[in-house]
């Protein structure tokens, strides 16, 4: 039996959008860093502070590949820079990906029990 899922790719999105969100959420570190900004935005020295295994130039690297996958938007306060979490993107994955898989395994649960 085929399944058919909704693979197509959100308007105004590509499939290279969605492989830098996969990107970014293949990295430990980075989902850690993800984890401190879903509870309140931070600022940068902040998550620096959070994260003290790693030095600030890493941080800064990590938060770059989070920026260009759209997973944390930062804006200047005076001379801080403030982080927040950009959850839109997660969500974008969760129902290309995760919701179809989701639907599938239930209806063929639901078949079983019918059986």
């Amino acid at each position: 039996m085929l399944y058919s899922y909704n693979m197509s790719v959100e308007p105004g999105k590509s499939r290279e959008d969605d492989d830098r969100v996969f990107k970014a959420l293949a990295s430990p570190v980075r989902r850690r860093m993800l984890d401190a900004l879903r509870t309140s935005p931070r600022t940068v020295g902040a998550l620096c502070a959070e994260l003290p295994d790693l030095d600030r130039t890493t941080v800064l690297q990590h938060l770059r590949v989070l920026e260009e996958a759209e997973l944390v938007t930062g804006r200047k306060v005076g001379r801080e820079r403030h982080l927040s979490l950009a959850p839109l993107p997660i969500k974008r994955i969760h129902d290309r990906w995760i919701r179809g898989y989701m639907e599938a395994a239930v209806d063929l649960l639901q078949r079983l029990d019918e059986d």
